[in-house]
């Protein structure tokens, strides 16, 4: 998912969870902002990066808790079809795009839409973000060289927050 992607010195983390990505993000960077709606699940990670270059914190994607230009990339893995609908996903890119710093970098993997995915999720929320129309809705909010690649077993989007001229 991070091939060819420099990340930079702060990245964000959208939908960490349990923090399985975590660790390896705080590997190549040199600080790491993760953000996790689910409260246990934002309280567990704060407690087990404590003293580390992780900062976990509870939170809404679609309403981000930070300046303009914080971040130098965003990172949204399996996160995307966890909102409940395709404008909270919208409202989340253009967040994520507020935040970003002119040449930021937005890297997403996520599932498309199937069977198998729908039964998986019958318990929880699934709005599948369709690779179909991922780059007309991130070029909406301002992001260009959106590229999408389809995958097994998902697909991987890698937007950037152009540099302002």
């Amino acid at each position: 998912m991070l091939e060819g992607s420099d990340l930079g010195e702060h990245v964000l983390e959208l939908g960490a969870g349990p923090g399985a990505a975590t660790e390896e993000l705080r590997r190549r960077a040199t600080r790491v902002t993760s953000l996790e709606c689910d409260h246990a699940f934002a309280a567990s990670l704060a407690a087990r990066v404590c003293s580390t270059n992780i900062s976990a914190i509870q939170g809404d994607a679609a309403s981000l808790p930070f300046p303009p230009n914080t971040f130098s990339s965003a990172i949204a893995i399996l996160m995307l079809h966890h909102l409940r609908s395709h404008k909270l996903q919208d409202r989340t890119f253009a967040e994520i795009f507020r935040v970003l710093r002119p040449g930021g970098i937005f890297l997403v993997f996520d599932i498309q839409d199937g069977w198998l995915h729908r039964v998986a999720h019958i318990r929880s929320t699934f709005v599948p973000v369709a690779p179909a129309t991922a780059s007309a809705r991130l070029t909406a909010v301002g992001f260009s060289s959106v590229t999408i690649v389809l995958r097994r077993g998902g697909f991987r989007i890698r937007a950037l927050r152009p540099r302002e001229t």
